[in-house]
C-alpha cells in the first residue's frame, strides 16, 4: 500500500511543496527546505517506511557503505514527549523539541545516535489521518 504523501510534513510524492517552517526545524533541514515524500506500509499498520527526496540546490554524493552511520532512522514510539524526556536525561542530543506535525497527525523529534546517525522519533496520531 502506497500513502501518496506524509500528511505530517505537508508533502506529496507528485509535486515538491515546501515543508513548514515549524516541520523543517523539527527535521533540522534549513528554512525553505522543499521535498516529496510517500509512506509505504504492507496493510494499514505497521511497519511503514518513509521515503522522503529533499530538494536541494548543491546536492553531494549520498554516503558510501563504509561511511560511520547512516542518513536517517525514523522509528516510533506511543508516548514522544516521555521518551524525549528519558533520552535527554540519558544525554542524548536532540536536534529539537518535539514538534507538532501539519494537522496534529504526528509529533516528531530528531536525535543523534552515538555515531552521529540522526533518528527520528515519531508519535502518530492515526485517529487524525483521513483514510486514502
Amino acid at each position: 500500500m502506497l500513502i501518496p504523501g506524509v500528511p505530517y510534513l505537508g508533502i506529496s510524492k507528485d509535486s515538491v511543496a515546501e515543508i513548514p517552517a515549524a516541520q523543517s526545524n523539527a527535521l533540522a533541514v534549513p528554512a525553505g527546505t522543499t521535498a516529496r515524500a510517500c509512506i509505504m506500509q504492507l496493510d494499514e499498520g505497521f511497519p511503514k517506511i518513509d521515503l522522503t527526496e529533499y530538494s536541494k540546490g548543491s546536492p553531494h554524493a549520498a554516503a558510501a557503505n563504509d561511511d560511520l552511520g547512516i542518513a536517517r532512522l525514523c522509528l516510533a514510539t506511543q508516548n514522544l514527549a516521555q521518551d524525549y524526556a528519558l533520552l535527554i536525561d540519558a544525554g542524548v542530543e536532540f536536534l529539537s523539541e518535539p514538534t507538532e506535525g501539519v494537522g496534529g497527525l504526528a509529533d516528531i523529534a530528531i536525535c543523534r545516535d552515538p555515531d552521529g546517525a540522526l533518528i527520528e522519533l515519531i508519535e502518530l496520531h492515526l485517529d487524525k489521518w483521513v483514510a486514502t
